[in-house]
Protein backbone atom coordinates (compact mmCIF):
# COMPACT_ATOMS: atom_id res chain seq x y z
CA UNK A 1 0.00 0.00 0.00
CA UNK A 2 3.06 2.55 0.96
CA UNK A 3 4.30 1.68 -2.07
CA UNK A 4 1.36 2.80 -4.19
CA UNK A 5 2.13 6.06 -2.14
CA UNK A 6 5.33 6.59 -3.03
CA UNK A 7 5.06 6.04 -6.99
CA UNK A 8 1.85 8.69 -7.02
CA UNK A 9 4.74 10.96 -5.18
CA UNK A 10 6.83 10.03 -7.85
CA UNK A 11 4.67 10.66 -10.38
CA UNK A 12 3.79 13.98 -8.95
CA UNK A 13 7.51 14.93 -9.05
CA UNK A 14 8.09 13.80 -12.74
CA UNK A 15 5.16 15.88 -13.22
CA UNK A 16 7.29 18.74 -11.78
CA UNK A 17 9.83 17.95 -14.01
CA UNK A 18 7.93 17.73 -16.85
CA UNK A 19 5.88 20.70 -16.55
CA UNK A 20 9.20 22.49 -15.13
CA UNK A 21 7.63 23.73 -12.22
CA UNK A 22 7.41 22.74 -8.52
CA UNK A 23 5.19 25.04 -7.36
CA UNK A 24 3.10 23.65 -4.01
CA UNK A 25 -0.17 23.67 -6.50
CA UNK A 26 1.89 22.11 -9.37
CA UNK A 27 2.62 19.00 -7.48
CA UNK A 28 -0.74 18.60 -6.12
CA UNK A 29 -1.98 18.76 -9.56
CA UNK A 30 0.85 16.60 -10.68
CA UNK A 31 -0.28 13.95 -6.99
CA UNK A 32 -3.92 14.01 -9.10
CA UNK A 33 -2.65 13.25 -12.07
CA UNK A 34 -0.78 10.51 -10.79
CA UNK A 35 -3.97 9.09 -8.69
CA UNK A 36 -6.03 9.06 -12.16
CA UNK A 37 -3.05 6.90 -13.75
CA UNK A 38 -3.00 4.63 -11.40
CA UNK A 39 -6.81 4.64 -11.00
CA UNK A 40 -6.73 3.55 -15.04
CA UNK A 41 -4.07 1.15 -14.80
CA UNK A 42 -5.92 -0.64 -11.61
CA UNK A 43 -6.61 -3.97 -12.38
CA UNK A 44 -3.03 -4.64 -13.64
CA UNK A 45 -1.37 -3.00 -10.17
CA UNK A 46 -4.43 -3.18 -7.66
CA UNK A 47 -4.44 0.42 -7.11
CA UNK A 48 -8.16 0.26 -5.67
CA UNK A 49 -8.37 -0.16 -2.29
CA UNK A 50 -5.13 2.65 -2.50
CA UNK A 51 -7.92 5.07 -4.02
CA UNK A 52 -10.75 3.74 -1.60
CA UNK A 53 -8.13 4.45 1.49
CA UNK A 54 -6.81 8.11 -0.14
CA UNK A 55 -10.68 9.11 -0.33
CA UNK A 56 -11.27 7.89 3.28
CA UNK A 57 -8.02 10.12 4.42
CA UNK A 58 -9.68 12.84 2.93
CA UNK A 59 -12.94 12.39 4.64
CA UNK A 60 -11.16 12.65 8.23
CA UNK A 61 -9.30 15.74 6.93
CA UNK A 62 -12.64 16.75 6.06
CA UNK A 63 -13.88 16.13 9.09
CA UNK A 64 -11.48 17.61 10.71
CA UNK A 65 -11.49 20.83 9.27
CA UNK A 66 -15.53 20.67 9.82
CA UNK A 67 -14.87 20.06 13.65
CA UNK A 68 -12.06 22.86 13.60
CA UNK A 69 -14.38 25.54 12.19
CA UNK A 70 -17.29 24.29 14.67
CA UNK A 71 -15.35 24.37 17.75
CA UNK A 72 -13.52 27.21 16.86
CA UNK A 73 -17.10 29.31 16.58
CA UNK A 74 -18.24 27.69 19.71
CA UNK A 75 -15.50 28.72 22.36
CA UNK A 76 -15.07 32.36 20.46
CA UNK A 77 -18.95 32.91 21.07
CA UNK A 78 -18.40 31.48 24.83
CA UNK A 79 -14.82 34.12 24.66
CA UNK A 80 -17.30 36.94 23.84
CA UNK A 81 -20.24 36.51 26.37
CA UNK A 82 -20.19 39.17 29.41
CA UNK A 83 -20.93 36.00 31.61
CA UNK A 84 -19.06 33.09 30.75
CA UNK A 85 -21.23 30.24 31.90
CA UNK A 86 -19.00 27.33 31.44
CA UNK A 87 -18.93 23.93 33.04
CA UNK A 88 -15.36 22.16 32.07
CA UNK A 89 -14.10 19.05 33.53
CA UNK A 90 -12.50 15.53 32.79
CA UNK A 91 -14.54 12.61 31.20
CA UNK A 92 -13.45 8.91 29.91
CA UNK A 93 -13.57 8.39 26.38
CA UNK A 94 -14.05 4.39 25.97
CA UNK A 95 -11.71 3.55 23.09
CA UNK A 96 -12.54 1.35 20.17
CA UNK A 97 -9.18 0.83 18.91
CA UNK A 98 -6.37 -0.62 20.29
CA UNK A 99 -3.51 0.25 17.72
CA UNK A 100 -1.42 2.36 19.34
CA UNK A 101 -0.98 5.01 16.42
CA UNK A 102 -5.00 4.95 15.99
CA UNK A 103 -4.99 6.12 19.59
CA UNK A 104 -2.08 8.85 18.91
CA UNK A 105 -3.79 10.33 15.94
CA UNK A 106 -7.60 10.46 17.74
CA UNK A 107 -5.84 11.80 20.39
CA UNK A 108 -4.18 14.83 18.40
CA UNK A 109 -7.30 15.62 16.80
CA UNK A 110 -9.32 15.97 20.13
CA UNK A 111 -6.36 18.66 21.18
CA UNK A 112 -5.70 20.16 18.21
CA UNK A 113 -9.75 21.17 17.90
CA UNK A 114 -10.41 23.93 20.25
CA UNK A 115 -12.39 23.63 23.23
CA UNK A 116 -11.39 19.85 23.91
CA UNK A 117 -7.59 18.33 25.13
CA UNK A 118 -6.95 14.51 25.31
CA UNK A 119 -5.04 14.61 28.88
CA UNK A 120 -3.87 10.45 29.76
CA UNK A 121 -4.62 7.19 27.94
CA UNK A 122 -4.74 4.09 30.10
CA UNK A 123 -2.11 1.66 30.03
CA UNK A 124 -4.21 -0.74 28.71
CA UNK A 125 -5.36 1.34 25.88
CA UNK A 126 -9.08 0.71 27.09
CA UNK A 127 -9.85 4.61 27.86
CA UNK A 128 -8.45 7.98 26.84
CA UNK A 129 -9.06 10.90 29.53
CA UNK A 130 -10.16 14.18 27.97
CA UNK A 131 -10.92 17.97 29.39
CA UNK A 132 -13.48 19.46 28.00
CA UNK A 133 -14.09 23.43 28.13
CA UNK A 134 -18.16 22.82 28.43
CA UNK A 135 -19.53 19.66 28.85
CA UNK A 136 -23.27 19.70 28.45
CA UNK A 137 -24.18 16.12 27.62
CA UNK A 138 -21.05 13.70 28.33
CA UNK A 139 -23.03 11.23 26.37
CA UNK A 140 -23.09 12.93 23.22
CA UNK A 141 -19.89 14.11 23.29
CA UNK A 142 -18.60 10.38 23.45
CA UNK A 143 -20.93 9.88 20.67
CA UNK A 144 -19.31 12.82 18.35
CA UNK A 145 -16.09 11.42 18.88
CA UNK A 146 -17.24 7.23 18.09
CA UNK A 147 -19.22 8.16 15.61
CA UNK A 148 -16.75 11.18 13.89
CA UNK A 149 -13.35 11.48 14.80
CA UNK A 150 -12.61 7.64 15.88
CA UNK A 151 -14.56 6.02 12.76
CA UNK A 152 -13.03 8.15 10.08
CA UNK A 153 -9.76 7.27 11.59
CA UNK A 154 -10.08 3.31 11.58
CA UNK A 155 -11.74 3.54 8.17
CA UNK A 156 -8.67 5.67 7.04
CA UNK A 157 -5.77 3.37 8.54
CA UNK A 158 -7.06 -0.21 8.49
Amino acid sequence: MSSLFLINILLALAWGAISGSFSELNLMFGFVLGMISLFLIREQVGTLSYLFRTKRVISLIWLFLYELVLSAYRVAKIAIQPKINVRPGFFAYELQTDRDHEITLLANLITLTPGTLSVDVTSDKKYLHIHAIDIDDVEAMRADIKNGFERKIMEALR
